[in-house]
């Protein structure tokens, strides 16, 4: 098994978030975390980042413990977070963001060869790239902050509602995408709030209510369990 989560649990403040959930990945998978907004999806990527402390249980990835560590040194491990809302950097140019994701990397024929594989996967960027970030439109965007984190060559991929706010037809190029680069050999953990289009994607997938794991299933089984359809497929 490549990550685990094991009975975490995270707070904001006085008030807990996550209750205890465990899931995990294994080596090729895509595995999507699904729920409602405020279920707990976008703050356990976080936790698994170390960008939010858990307060409850242990975080494994490559069968070594990851909890305690400081963002960036997740990040060295190889972990890379695709935050929500993209957060590009606007005021620089799209090479510049890509080489931003490259931070801990020394070995420029290895950026080099990074960057060429994220201009394989986003044409797009290639073309565009000496242009300011922020000029980009919102799916120019999403392919430049997934690209971004491909710069760090991940070994876990955590993508936070790579969809949101895009249009469908951009949304189809993006998923089929992230379906390259886990054919690529990146496992992937996708929080999404297109629950249909990511069980199509995903291997396997964890739903969150209110901060609990109510439900782990492979993604056929949940897309056609009654109760799933009823409450983020649209009862179809």
């Amino acid at each position: 098994m490549l990550f685990k989560a094991e009975n975490i649990s995270a707070k904001y403040g006085n008030v807990e978030v996550l209750h205890k959930i465990s899931f995990n990945v294994d080596k090729g998978e895509i595995v999507a975390i699904l729920g409602a907004n405020g279920a707990g999806k976008t703050t356990s990527l976080m936790c698994i980042s170390n960008i939010v402390n858990i307060t409850n249980g242990k975080i494994f990835f490559d069968e070594k413990e990851i909890h305690n560590l400081k963002a960036h040194k997740t990040v060295e491990q190889g972990v890379i977070h695709v935050p929500e809302g993209r957060r590009v950097f606007a005021t620089l140019s799209v090479r510049s963001n890509l080489n931003i994701g490259a931070f801990t990397k020394k070995n420029k024929k290895q950026i080099e060869k990074m960057r060429y594989f994220v201009y394989e996967l986003f044409p797009i960027l290639k073309e565009r790239k000496k242009q300011l970030a922020g000029t980009l439109s919102g799916g120019e965007q999403q392919m430049l902050a997934i690209g971004r984190g491909l710069m760090a060559e991940p070994k876990l991929l955590l993508l936070d509602e790579p969809s949101l706010g895009l249009a469908p037809i951009i949304i189809k190029d993006i998923f089929n995408t992230i379906k390259e680069i886990n054919n690529s050999g990146v496992p992937i953990i996708l929080v999404e709030q297109n629950a249909k289009a990511a069980l199509k994607l995903a291997h396997r997938g964890y739903v969150l209510e209110t901060g609990r794991l109510v439900l782990e299933d492979s993604s056929n089984q949940l897309l056609n369990n009654p109760d799933v359809q009823k409450a983020y497929l649209g009862g179809s």
